[in-house]
């Protein structure tokens, strides 16, 4: 068509996709100042109180019940090829301070490798000693985990369902402390009491001192403020006790989703349960050693979140809770969409600057959206994180800190994998699960490279790189057109996409 400037079209289509996301940043940024400020709140939904924080649950638990009048509680240990820590978890969960009787184990194995055999023995080695140990064998994995939960109920014989991942080493108080919650509330609707997770090889490697950078933020910021201002939160997938009747009339476990954990919590809380969250308990588990390992979590966290969003988001709208309820909600299930709109500001960035001037989109605009958008949705996240760090450790924070500002250019930098886990969970139907190696790894001497398990090298790797170089053009441009406030972002960018392309390329020759 005669007279159409396609350029200045494809400019202003660039400068809207650019301002959406900017905005979606700046929303996301508020969102985590809020959960940092409210914190403490004080205004849980629970209407007698919960007894946690600098209180003694475990007197609670002792004074109220004798050790013959105690509820069966079931442990049900879900397992899928875990030849290193599947024995360590067992014995872990066995060693927990309960009356033998009135703790029933069930180990969930779907194992197709040799953690069968190890498995059967130790089950064997407790069942000889006296201890209710169950083996449940599955030939076919379906439903992946929510699967083997599901069909291991009509086998549970207590009210009360912990459940453990086979990275985690539970102390021998975690199920009196936890259990102290539902002892003192014996006629509330309390569905599932969460604990915080803690971890056991934190210190072995800058990645696994990001990732408990990140979890600490998530449960002492994100979950106490959940918890405390009364919003829906989520069971964790492990270190939690479920209230078998709170399952059963939530409609059980459901394979649908990869997150089957968001899913039966945000059912069961639209059904009027309560979840409980404490941070003063806690249950270490093994971060993953690997960058491919990590961001394999990371894409099935991404993928179930957005999956939850799709199947709970009408409901969650269509319900009575108060409009920030519900908003805090969508803040929650959508969060893994931060990753495609890091992907759109920077893919967009490059051509708005280079068309900038000549077509008037202009270098007010490209400052603007990163100027007073993304420096104040910049300082959020960040924010909550160091708040975490503050918190848990009030003497050495300030140390930790930059671990913060590190942590931030990890998550930019796995943004093209969650990116793909973000479209698959919206876009796809299937819900396949792909579990994240472990390799008993504690200490920083501890070989992980030459172990089962590992994680085959595929092309993102290769697409990370790009996006460095790209960045790496990025910044020339800024520097070239004076852009200055785009530009530390554009340094950012560069940094994280090499460091996670380039540590996935390094492991996977090592």
């Amino acid at each position: 068509m005669e007279g159409v400037n396609y350029i200045l079209i494809l400019v202003a289509v660039l400068a809207v996709l650019n301002s959406i996301a900017a905005l979606c940043f700046l929303l996301y940024g508020i969102n985590a100042f809020w959960l940092t400020a409210t914190r403490h709140a004080q205004r849980s939904r629970l209407p007698l109180g919960i007894p946690y924080a600098q209180k003694d649950l475990l007197r609670v638990f002792a004074g109220a019940v004798e050790p013959q009048d105690l509820p069966v509680v079931t442990v049900q240990l879900p397992i899928f090829n875990e030849l290193y820590v599947a024995r360590r978890l067992v014995e872990a969960v066995c060693a927990l301070d309960y009356p033998r009787d009135r703790l029933q184990v069930q180990v969930l194995d779907d194992s197709t490798d040799e953690t069968q055999e190890i498995l059967q023995q130790v089950v064997s080695e407790y069942e000889m000693r006296g201890y209710w140990v169950e083996y449940l064998h599955r030939e076919h994995r379906a439903g992946f985990k929510a699967g083997a939960l599901q069909a291991a109920m009509p086998s549970v014989q207590g009210n009360y369902i912990a459940i453990f991942d086979a990275d985690f080493v539970p102390g021998t108080d975690w199920l009196k402390q936890a259990m102290g919650h539902f002892l003192s509330h014996p006629q509330g609707r309390i569905a599932v009491v969460q604990t915080r997770w803690a971890h056991l090889n934190a210190e072995y490697s800058l990645l696994t001192q990001l990732q408990s950078v990140n979890l600490d933020g998530h449960f002492v910021v994100e979950q106490q403020s959940r918890f405390q201002n009364g919003y829906l939160l989520n069971f964790n997938g492990t270190a939690g006790i479920w209230y078998k009747p709170a399952i059963e009339d939530s409609g059980g476990w459901h394979a649908d989703t990869l997150a089957e954990d968001i899913d039966l919590s945000y059912r069961a809380q639209l059904r009027g349960w309560q979840i409980v969250f404490d941070p003063s308990v806690t249950a270490p588990a093994e971060l993953p050693v690997a960058i491919a390992a990590f961001k394999l979590q990371q894409f099935r966290w991404a993928k179930g979140g957005m999956q939850c969003a799709k199947k709970l988001l009408g409901a969650v709208w269509g319900s009575s809770l108060p409009w920030m309820g519900k908003w805090q909600a969508t803040v929650h299930l959508t969060s893994y969409a931060l990753h495609p709109l890091m992907l759109v500001l920077v893919l967009t960035s490059v051509p708005l600057m280079i068309f900038a001037k000549p077509y008037g989109a202009g270098v007010s605009l490209v400052e603007y959206l990163w100027g007073w958008l993304m420096l104040p949705a910049t300082f959020g996240p960040p924010l909550l994180y160091l708040t975490g760090q503050r918190d848990l450790y009030p003497k050495t924070w300030r140390s930790r800190a930059p671990l913060v500002f590190l942590l931030v250019l990890l998550g930019m930098g796995i943004s093209w994998s969650n990116t793909k886990a973000v479209l698959a969970g919206l876009l796809g139907t299937g819900a396949n699960f792909r579990r994240t190696p472990k390799f008993a790894i504690r200490h920083r001497g501890d070989r992980w490279q030459h172990k089962q398990y590992r994680i085959p090298l595929d092309g993102g790797a290769i697409v990370e790189l790009l996006l460095c170089a790209y960045s790496c053009g990025a910044i020339a441009l800024c520097l070239v057109k004076g852009f200055y406030v785009t530009l530390p972002f554009m340094v950012l960018y560069a940094i994280s996409y090499g460091y996670v392309g380039g540590l996935t390329l390094w492991q996977s020759r090592s």
